[in-house]
């Protein structure tokens, strides 16, 4: 086997000033409106936002009757209003760049798993997804920050091996059934 020669592209940006205030604080307050790990979650949303944002930027100083205008910017729009960024009447490039880092959150599969009250709070349904409990479609997804596109959100359900979905007991309620001999309590597990 030889070497592999792949370079791969950082997905996250720091910020260039590690302690300005109210970009600490809009942070935090992001990272707690949608229950986030850390604070590279939102500068990966940021990047990616900005990469869109620079692309529209670039496509507008073309002229309208540009080819790689028409084409590239059909691609664009496309595909925010494929992941719900956009409606139907502002599918424009000038619209692209008003999207919000919160409008990017608001789609994650955390967030909707969460609002379809399919857990408890966000904090829950990052943990019902990192375990498996969670599909779209019939794919089972485990990755909190999935893109859910708009096709797909009323796909988001349990699992089908999820106690939680149509699979068997979790582990606690099959042992307190061994040893109670049925479901005594019918305590559910979490």
């Amino acid at each position: 086997m030889g070497k592999n020669y792949t370079n791969y592209s950082k997905v996250s940006k720091t910020p260039r000033r590690p302690y300005e205030k109210e970009r600490l604080d809009s942070e935090m307050k992001v990272v707690g409106e949608f229950g986030l790990k850390n604070k590279r979650e939102v500068w990966r949303i940021q990047m990616m936002l900005a990469k869109m944002r620079k692309n529209a930027r670039d496509l507008l100083t073309l002229d309208e009757k540009n080819p790689k205008r028409i084409f590239e910017g059909a691609a664009l729009l496309r595909r925010c209003a494929r992941l719900g960024l956009l409606e139907e009447d502002k599918r424009e490039l000038d619209y692209v760049l008003a999207i919000k880092t919160q409008d990017i959150m608001a789609r994650r599969l955390q967030t909707l798993v969460f609002k379809q009250n399919l857990a408890k709070s966000l904090h829950h349904a990052r943990v019902l997804i990192r375990q498996r409990h969670i599909r779209v479609g019939r794919q089972l997804v485990n990755v909190p920050s999935f893109l859910v596109r708009v096709d797909s959100e009323k796909h988001i359900d349990y699992s089908l091996t999820s106690p939680f979905g149509s699979g068997r007991p979790g582990r606690v309620k099959r042992k307190s059934a061994a040893a109670g001999g049925g479901d005594k309590g019918d305590e559910e597990e979490d």
